[in-house]
């Protein structure tokens, strides 16, 4: 067998009779928050570059992924196989200039082509309402910005007044990590000097962000 086969067998036994107490007690959302600490000890190795670290915390985080299709398998949704399947049948639908004889030659071509084929798709999760794509509560509220900022630039929403572009245009012109690291921890800090909590106040300008463009969406032309 493969060593992914005797992982899944591993799983197997510890959650059925006779295994483990503690693996057979979990739920989808008992392991939630071992699956963010774990998510966060990868990005700290990747971070690190620290690759025998890496190499155990993607390990972590496949035990993740067998253990939920193992306890969604014993409740006959999906199993292991089904997730690789799906995975594996999107990449090659995805990539039709690779499995197929679709010429994209350059990454702005692919990245329009996926999108395209993407929207095309049959899309599982709650439904989408509005201009702007679901995202998910959990994301920081940074990642939240940066995305919802993506879906105006991708989708060209109406966000004049709004979201100043020149503003942002101009910050962006030669910035780097090393800056852009140093300006994001000297505001961080300004806010706690300020009593200010930066994680709510950029998630509410945020929300107030997509609430604003939504509704001149709905604004009749004159």
């Amino acid at each position: 067998m493969s060593a992914i086969d005797d992982l899944r067998e591993t799983m197997a036994r510890l959650r059925g009779p006779g295994g483990c107490p503690w693996d057979r007690e979990q739920t989808h959302q008992s392991i939630c928050d071992c699956l963010v600490e774990e998510v966060a000890e990868l990005l700290d190795a990747i971070d690190r570059s620290d690759f025998p670290h890496m190499r155990e915390e993607l390990g972590d985080l496949l035990l993740h992924v067998v253990m939920h299709a193992q306890m969604a398998s014993e409740a006959g949704h999906f199993n292991f196989d089904d997730v690789a399947r799906e995975i594996n049948d999107k990449l090659i639908r995805r990539h039709p200039h690779v499995f197929g004889d679709m010429n994209l030659p350059t990454t702005e071509a692919v990245l329009n082509q996926w999108d395209a084929i993407k929207a095309a798709e049959k899309k599982n999760g709650p439904a989408e309402e509005g201009l702007f794509k679901r995202l998910p509560p959990q994301l920081s509220a940074l990642l939240f910005a940066r995305e919802v900022f993506k879906q105006i630039e991708k989708k060209s929403l109406p966000a004049e007044g709004v979201v100043d572009k020149l503003a942002i245009a101009a910050n962006a012109k030669g910035l780097d990590e090393k800056t852009a690291g140093r300006k994001l921890f000297e505001l961080a800090a300004a806010c706690r000097q300020a009593g200010i909590d930066p994680e709510s106040a950029l998630r509410r300008h945020t929300s107030g962000v997509v609430d604003a463009v939504e509704q001149k969406s709905h604004v009749p032309a004159t």
